[in-house]
């Protein structure tokens, strides 16, 4: 049996290409790497073609491209032989919509507010303006609503098998409401010239049958479409009088009647652009396709994790990561529900049952403990280990690098609010108007408030979300706690400075009816549901504003260095001293010590070792500045000009040079391709020159065109061969970069997570290129052939990323051989003395008399004549002092020499001495 603690994860993306039955075939390699737990990404049904899983349409049920409940039981059969757990990525948020494929959201489509699933979904009915009935916007049209209609994209077609009617915008289908078959089996039958036919009278009684506004009802609807189904004959006439709807060119009498048709349906087509401003579900971010679940809603929960209930129960789930909680509008609520679903799951079996939550957190933020939660997905563990490793001294060098190159100030709060101006100018705009039109109406639903004028709230809305500092807060129905208290009111008081109209007492206002303070007894009376809702949908506003602003924008447009450009990082953080490292690493110990330690992911910005590549850019700045400053002129003859435009811009080319440092391999068939990809998103993502929204094609064409050029040897052969020396050397001290990387990981406090593929070099950039498939048959040779390494000749050969494989192997094993010092031990920091000490991080974990010594250098540019050449152990000078432990040779203090004589990393197992003190027992305890 699996430990409930994971010792360590590995992360599988299933897809119809990589399914179930291939990652059963998987598991014999992963249990002899060292993993105790695959952790899968999502396997609920999703959309056909899904390449990541998040696009669920039925929560109910096994992904059918991945083998169905069949090819799960073989999956899961394969784990429980290989002793190996497995880790759900769970998507609890939201689901995928439009197209034909989600029952409930077709439902909701076909019978609007009355549906039972419409409490599922964040729709607000009312919104729509123009619009007799209230409806939900479906922003599904390639062009305008009018030219769709007119061009016969549209077409009503009839389902004989279930005696339904739905309109079709090529693969969205859009139920026609029963209530609305009586008029159109009227216009059929008199279309078809068939009022005399038996099979017309039919049609033209069960059209009589059912009147009045809300006939047929749910129950009744059943019976009427069995009986259309049932018209022997009926199909045939059905078929011939659809024309009365077939839109068209010079069909203006048909175009209309489709049209009135599709106006008194429950929702309202238009322009995919209209999302933006008009949207009235709430979405995933700014994905059309992807709408927000109330799993506040009991029901809704409940059928949501009916799955997984069942899989807990049959022991073939072992935990759980939860993807977008701030998203939710409630997380403690819902954590609470999740730990009563399992244990109710597990009965009389109860055991730890890991879970961790995918949660971004900003600089000094604290996690919110919430039920049942061991940690999150480790986004901030990644960039701590980041910031511990680069050099600091390089830092101040690149920022004035990208001041020239920029010509404007490396500080990055600039950079970050005019990202979210933009965002909340074209991304978020209908989301943000659903909340500035509900707190107008909150205010005037009091004389003492009513002349708060909505365009006033609206203004000061948008400065507190600009001024906003985090993702979220955790506010619940009883209001804030402390901690959210104050950062509501420092950020009003933010907001507050940056207003220079009167102030009237609106910020004040907005303060209380965000801290729900408005409700407090003895207030003017207010409504209560509406200032709960408020601010607990603000709290589901702030998070994705900040992920489009700050993941999704800012980190595309701010490019001091790249490596610091990662999920859950800030870019223009300094570097991490040694001692704080420390620090941050004993209160996890005390306080998170199982929450994940990821260094790559499906969501990271580029694969864990073209970051700790780029990261060598701040150990040579002064040479970095001299190789950019000579590419720019070689490759100026290659710049795309077209009057004003610039392709690339300075800071766009000034960003290509960092990631093809990181990604560069020149035996690479697919690298100019894959860097084109790259481009292409990330000149999208900045949106600057273009965006997805607004694509400029002559820019994104000369972005193209000029990596064309500079990577043909025939046109820039100078300029590739500087590419190719600089990037030889950066790509060996990012090798050993990725080897304290890695060490880190593996022994600091908090379980490692090994993204598919990590285990050898990761130069991958962004999505889709990090959901390149994985040959796992080489891989399993590959450790078969590792068993007993030899350091020396993995270190000449160390670009074929055997010599990483090796070391994860062996940390892996180390893990194994003592878990409980690495998920319940202490962490001790080491002292470092000597020249070289601030070029080593040592510590000590223990557990009883178990104990493993832990050493990592850093800042390598010294030791390997700026990257030319691998490090000497003798090159290193200092000692290490492990009074306290026990190890071969019985010294108190190793020398960095003996430690790194074959690696500049190390991990020894050690025995704690006799007498020696332990540190107290942690208290906290995650049910």
């Amino acid at each position: 049996m699996p430990p409930a603690i994971p010792i360590a994860t590995y992360r599988l993306q299933l897809t119809a290409d990589f399914d179930f039955d291939a990652a059963a075939h998987v598991a014999p390699y992963l249990k002899a790497l060292g993993i105790s737990h695959v952790y899968a990404s999502p396997f609920m049904k999703a959309r056909k073609g899904s390449t990541h899983g998040y696009d669920v349409v039925d929560h109910t049920k096994f992904n059918p491209e991945l083998g169905g409940e069949a090819g799960f039981a073989r999956f899961s059969d394969a784990l429980k032989r290989n002793d190996l757990g497995l880790i759900l990525d769970f998507v609890p948020n939201h689901v995928g919509v439009h197209f034909a494929d989600n029952p409930w959201w077709l439902d909701v489509l076909e019978w609007g507010p009355v549906s039972p699933h419409a409490v599922s979904f964040d729709i607000d009915w009312d919104q729509l303006p123009y619009r007799a009935r209230g409806g939900v916007l479906l922003p599904i049209l390639g062009s305008s609503y009018g030219q769709a209609l007119e061009r016969g994209e549209i077409e009503l077609r009839y389902d004989a098998n279930e005696g339904s009617f739905s309109a079709w915008y090529f693969e969205h289908r859009l139920p026609i409401a029963p209530e609305r078959y009586g008029e159109v089996l009227r216009s059929i039958v008199r279309e078809a010239g068939a009022e005399a036919s038996p099979a017309g009278r039919a049609l033209l009684e069960l059209a009589a049958r059912y009147r009045g506004l809300r006939h047929p009802n749910r129950k009744e609807a059943p019976t009427l479409k069995a009986a259309i189904k049932a018209i022997e004959g009926g199909a045939d006439i059905i078929a011939r009088g659809l024309d009365a709807y077939r839109a068209g060119e010079d069909r203006s009498t048909q175009t209309l009647a489709l049209h009135h048709l599709l106006e008194r349906q429950h929702y309202k087509l238009g322009h995919w652009r209209l999302a933006s401003s008009d949207i009235n579900y709430r979405r995933f971010f700014d994905v059309n396709t992807l709408a927000g679940l109330r799993v506040e809603d009991a029901a809704t929960f409940e059928a949501s994790h009916s799955l997984v209930q069942r899989l807990i129960a049959e022991d073939r789930l072992q935990g759980l990561r939860l993807d977008h909680i701030d998203g939710l509008r409630d997380p403690a609520q819902y954590f609470q529900r999740l730990r009563r679903l399992i244990r109710s799951a597990q009965g009389a079996k109860a055991r730890p049952f890991y879970m961790v939550i995918e949660k971004i957190l900003g600089e000094h933020e604290r996690l919110t403990k919430f039920a049942g939660v061991h940690g999150t997905t480790g986004y901030e563990w990644m960039n701590t280990i980041s910031q511990v490793l680069v050099d600091g001294s390089g830092l101040d060098p690149l920022s004035e690098i990208w001041r020239q190159i920029s010509n404007q100030s490396p500080n990055l709060t600039p950079v970050l609010r005019e990202a979210k101006r933009r965002v909340l100018e074209t991304l978020l705009t209908s989301e943000f108007t659903v909340l500035a039109r509900l707190v107008a109406r909150i205010a005037s639903g009091h004389y003492s408030t009513r002349d708060f004028s909505g365009d006033s709230l609206r203004q000061a809305l948008e400065l507190y979300v600009m001024h906003f500092p985090v993702y979220r807060t955790y506010l619940t129905g009883s209001g804030p706690t402390a901690h959210d208290r104050a950062l509501i009111d420092e950020t009003i008081a933010r907001a507050r400075a940056d207003w220079f109209a009167a102030d009237e007492g609106i910020f004040d206002f907005l303060r209380d009816a965000l801290t729900m303070d408005l409700l407090k007894p003895g207030r003017p009376p207010h409504s209560a549901p509406r200032v709960r809702r408020f601010a607990l949908k603000v709290q589901q506003f702030t998070g994705p504003m900040m992920a489009k602003s700050l993941e999704d924008t800012t980190f595309y447009r701010y490019h001091r260095l790249l490596a610091l450009n990662e999920v859950g990082g800030d870019p223009a953080a300094s570097a991490i001293a040694p001692e704080t490292f420390h620090a941050m690493m004993a209160t996890r110990a005390r306080e998170w010590p199982h929450g994940m330690t990821a260094t790559a992911t499906h969501d990271t910005k580029r694969g864990e070792d073209a970051r700790a590549r780029i990261m060598a850019l701040a150990e040579i700045p002064g040479e970095w500045t001299s190789a950019v400053a000579r590419w720019k002129v070689l490759n100026a003859p290659h710049l795309v000009l077209d009057g004003e435009m610039r392709a690339p811009s300075a800071t766009f080319e000034y960003m290509l040079y960092q990631a093809l440092l990181g990604a560069w391999d020149p035996d690479d068939p697919s690298l100019l391709g894959r860097i084109q990809a790259y481009a292409l998103k990330a000149a999208r993502e900045g949106k600057q020159e273009t965006s997805w929204l607004n694509p400029h094609e002559p820019y994104e064409a000369g972005v193209k065109t000029f990596i064309d050029r500079i990577l043909d040897r025939k046109v820039s052969p100078e300029f590739l061969d500087a590419l190719d020396t600089l990037a030889r050397r950066t790509a060996l001290i990012g090798a050993l970069n990725s080897l304290s990387q890695i060490t880190l990981k593996a022994t600091m406090p908090g379980v490692p997570d090994f993204y598919q593929g990590t285990e050898s070099w990761d130069l991958s950039l962004v999505d889709p290129d990090n959901r390149r498939p994985v040959a796992f048959a080489e891989r399993a040779e590959t450790l078969a052939a590792l068993e007993a390494p030899d350091w020396g000749a993995l270190t000449e050969s160390w670009r074929d990323g055997r010599l990483k494989f090796a070391w994860t192997r062996h940390l892996l094993r180390l893990r194994n051989e003592l878990p409980e010092v690495f998920a319940s031990g202490d962490y001790q920091p080491l002292a470092v003395s000597g020249p070289h000490r601030e070029h080593v991080i040592a510590f000590a974990r223990r557990h009883g008399r178990e104990a493993v010594i832990v050493a990592a250098a850093r800042a390598f540019a010294p030791f390997t004549q700026g990257g030319r050449s691998w490090p000497r152990p003798e090159a290193f000078e200092g000692e290490i002092d492990v009074t306290g432990y026990a190890l071969p040779g019985g010294d108190s203090r190793i020398q960095l020499a003996t430690l790194f004589a074959k690696l500049p990393v190390a991990a020894l197992k050690a025995k704690v001495a006799a007498g020696t003190k332990q540190a107290p027992k942690r208290a906290r305890a995650h049910g």
